[in-house]
């Protein structure tokens, strides 16, 4: 088993920390500013260990499709398709989170501030291709500079029949950033304009305006305030949100290329943290296909390339 690829940068005290072997996950970014550090990426002590569910801690990397997909199959081209419950399941009611962030992928180039990594899914879990209507890969690339970590992913369709997909990002911030602020102190702003209508965690194709406490999430909203793991859909155009911490004078910001058109927002209960994770799809995408989710799909020997980047910044008044 691949071990944990630590990145650096010369001259600076920033680093990154990365599980090749638990889906490419980074679960710890340092930052070195002002003469301090700030830990930006929350994950449990000793991360990842072999028990260490994956999709609860660092940056889980959800494809080809992002949260749910209601029950144990779906419906694709006349064609069902079983999911695995017992695998990618925690209440063995609805498949999540895709194949991708439980399984090792393969580091393929390796620098002292980069790592590339990738998984193909009749290579890497061979007994999930059956799942899906086509074969993939997915490439990662890490790059830490002094301040930030991007995050590009190059999308790729191997096989001869299309690739229908949907990717999402789950990075739980870590909060707050000084021990000046509390964590229900802090702020976060997401750039959505509407909220899709949830049942048992699946949306219902209906989506509703902001109201009460979270029509101020343009704006900004305390994380004490709010208690939420909801679905909502970015504003056109919308390609980054923050969270601010304005005790220790510090955002983090979190930008995203226009292919993320969806935002859920995760508030892990009982947890310093908090979760803004761009999707390109909505849950459960692949069955509400007669409306505009995001969702995708990917020609044969065709590629499609996203990036993220997550930075610390000094908030400017």
């Amino acid at each position: 088993m691949q071990g944990v690829i630590e990145l650096f940068v010369p001259d600076s005290l920033t680093t990154a920390k990365i599980a090749p072997q638990l889906g490419f996950n980074c679960f710890e970014l340092n930052v070195h500013q002002d003469g301090k550090f700030f830990s930006l990426i929350d994950a449990e002590e000793g991360f990842p260990q072999a028990d260490s569910r994956p999709s609860g801690h660092g940056i889980p990397l959800l494809f080809p499709f992002p949260n749910r997909i209601r029950g144990d199959h779906f419906e694709w081209n006349g064609k069902t398709y079983q999911l695995p419950l017992d695998q990618v399941s925690f209440n063995k009611t609805n498949a999540i989170h895709g194949f991708c962030l439980d399984r090792p992928w393969r580091v393929i180039a390796s620098h002292a501030h980069s790592v590339t990594a990738e998984f193909q899914l009749s290579v890497d879990a061979p007994e999930r291709r059956d799942f899906w209507p086509a074969d993939f890969i997915i490439r990662g690339t890490y790059t830490l500079s002094n301040s930030a970590l991007k995050l590009k992913v190059e999308i790729e369709n191997p096989d001869t029949v299309p690739l229908p997909w949907g990717f999402g990002s789950h990075a739980y911030f870590r909060l707050p950033l000084t021990t000046k602020s509390k964590v229900t102190d802090c702020l976060f702003q997401a750039p959505v304009n509407a909220q899709w209508e949830l049942e048992d965690c699946l949306p219902t194709g209906d989506v509703k305006k902001l109201s009460g406490p979270i029509a101020d999430l343009p704006e900004g909203v305390r994380i004490g305030d709010v208690a939420l793991d909801d679905a909502f859909r970015l504003v056109p155009g919308a390609d980054r949100c923050e969270i601010l911490d304005e005790a220790a004078g510090y955002q983090i910001a979190q930008s995203f290329s226009s292919e993320f058109t969806q935002m859920v927002i995760f508030t892990p209960p009982g947890r310093d943290a908090v979760c803004l994770e761009p999707y390109t799809c909505v849950t459960d995408a692949v069955n509400l296909t007669d409306i505009d989710t995001g969702w995708r799909v990917l020609p044969p020997g065709k590629s499609c390339v996203l990036d993220i980047t997550i930075a610390l910044e000094p908030i400017v008044a």
